[in-house]
């Protein structure tokens, strides 16, 4: 164990620990982290998508500087500060009409569904909320009670109701994901949620931390049109996905639906703390005090996010999310073809996940190979974690700025962790004290 790493350990508490290998990190620019042992190591996790653009990002860097030579105060709790509303006029722009109302400021995706979820039941007075199975919506009390990740360790809600997010790998092909899923759904409906008392609907466009499940085509289409016909609002959880990490600026356009709410975070600062809600006025204004923390609206964060948002666009990074993502996809689909490990590689964009199993007929998760696989990439100089329900599905979030070299550098380095997981060449002691999910 490394000297820093140590150190944490003497010094920090374990409480918000998700920890996969011994991972200690001095600095790191671009795609790459610099190890404390002065190693390079390829960064295909971006820390679960946070760090956008990368590390060290020039335009970040410049954002933050200049807000902070001429700090417009701390917070917009009780001041208007310059970079913050700039912000919300820019994200106004970027959702569906029927979101273009207001915009809450938080500090993470959690605090900021969390929010959704007090915002919508207050403002509609019903007092039920749908989500899916699987589904990561945050680490706060709040988030927790709206999520459904069994890895979590919060209470649900009274009034939530979970459904299946349709698993096209798991139910033999997308129609039949489709059909199931929707029938679920309707049977929720007809008993224990009833339409007329449900305020929302919280969707992922992809399930990230479920899986990096991809909805099969005319999904949340048929979903839309039943929110529709029963009022029930619709918000779009883009935390991880969203920022044109799937290709195209907000994930749920994939879908070919409108949300009322879209809830921004993680990738939105560039690594910085901040978060965003942008939802119709009716429900962003329905009361004044509502959420609130000392220093939301931050005019560091929000001159940063702002950044991140112009390079984005200006660096057309969703394009680069699409291009290179599909020379990655395409080197993992190669490896496929000759690691029995994986059972399935699917995502959109620069959002992929490869679902290892001991089995393709039975599809059976192979969770152990799975933490040995990412330890010994880890081992070989690449960075990646492991999500899903089994806790068996490698999740590939790198920064929006990945060159297609270095995605076929890191195919490269996990096709040999792979092999050698597979060949019994990965001491599996070495798990001992990383739990991960």
């Amino acid at each position: 164990m490394s000297g820093l790493y140590a150190r944490e350990s003497r010094s920090v508490s374990t409480m918000a620990h998700l920890r996969f290998f011994p991972q200690a990190v001095t600095g790191g620019h671009g795609s790459y982290l610099t190890g404390e042992d002065g190693r390079r190591l390829l960064d295909l996790s971006a820390s679960w998508g946070a760090a956008s653009l990368g590390h060290s990002h020039p335009a970040l860097r410049d954002a933050v500087n200049r807000a902070l030579s001429n700090q417009a105060g701390a917070s917009y709790l009780s001041s208007a500060n310059e970079p913050c509303v700039r912000l919300a006029e820019k994200l106004l722009t970027l959702v569906p009409e029927r979101a273009r109302g207001r915009v809450w400021f938080g500090h993470s995706g959690s605090d900021a569904n969390e929010t959704v979820a007090r915002m919508v039941v207050s403002a509609t007075g019903r007092p039920r909320i749908l989500a899916f199975k699987g589904a990561y919506h945050g680490g706060t009390v709040g988030s927790m009670a709206v999520s459904g990740h069994p890895a979590q360790q919060g209470a649900r809600a009274a009034g939530l109701t979970l459904v299946p997010y349709p698993d096209s790998y798991a139910s033999g092909g997308p129609e039949a994901a489709k059909r199931e899923a929707l029938e679920a759904l309707e049977r929720a409906l007809a008993s224990e949620a009833p339409p007329q008392e449900i305020a929302a609907f919280f969707i992922e466009p992809v399930q990230s931390d479920g899986g990096m499940l991809v909805p099969p085509d005319g999904y949340f289409q048929a979903v839309e049109a039943i929110c529709r016909k029963h009022g029930i609002l619709i918000v779009a959880d883009e935390v991880k996905v969203g920022l044109g990490r799937t290709g195209r600026f907000n994930a749920f356009e994939h879908c070919r639906i409108e949300p009322d709410i879209v809830v921004f975070g993680k990738g939105l600062g560039g690594g910085l703390p901040i978060s965003a809600v942008v939802g119709p006025e009716t429900v962003m204004n329905h009361a004044v005090a509502f959420s609130l923390q000392t220093v939301h609206g931050n005019p560091v964060c929000s001159a940063a996010a702002l950044a991140v948002l112009e390079t984005i666009e200006g660096d057309r990074l969703a394009e680069n999310a699409n291009a290179t993502g599909r020379v990655l996809f395409e080197a993992l689909g190669r490896l496929a073809a000759t690691q029995p490990l994986i059972g399935e590689v699917r995502g959109r964009g620069l959002a992929l996940g490869i679902e290892l199993v001991t089995d393709r007929g039975t599809r059976r998760p192979a969770s152990r190979q799975a933490a040995l696989t990412v330890y010994r990439a880890y081992q070989l100089g690449l960075v990646l974690y492991y999500v899903g329900v089994h806790s068996n599905v490698l999740e590939l979030t790198p920064p929006l700025t990945l060159t297609e070299a270095q995605a076929l550098e890191g195919a490269a380095i996990l096709g040999q962790a792979l092999d050698d997981v597979q060949n019994g060449r990965v001491d599996e002691n070495l798990l001992a004290g990383f739990a991960g999910w």
